[in-house]
């Protein structure tokens, strides 16, 4: 099921955009929709970065496979 947002864009950006749908016979949304898509890989290697810092700095607790083992009982 899709929903239907509204976004502002810049509209040099739009123009690209139109071109792109133009030129692939396709609409904006599947344009927007492939975009997006393709940027969530980038966004998990931000999140992960992020926790590896978070990790370096010790700002979170890490725990071994044997230690979650053992404390559910998985021994």
């Amino acid at each position: 099921m899709k929903k239907a947002i509204n976004i502002r864009m810049d509209t040099s950006l739009l123009a690209e955009l139109d071109d792109y749908a133009k030129e692939l016979e396709q609409t904006r949304t599947y344009i927007i929709e492939k975009a997006v898509n393709t940027y969530f890989d980038t966004l998990d290697e931000m999140i992960s970065d992020k926790r590896i810092d978070e990790v370096k700095k010790g700002d979170v607790e890490v725990f071994s496979l044997e230690q979650v083992a053992n404390k559910l009982g998985l021994h």
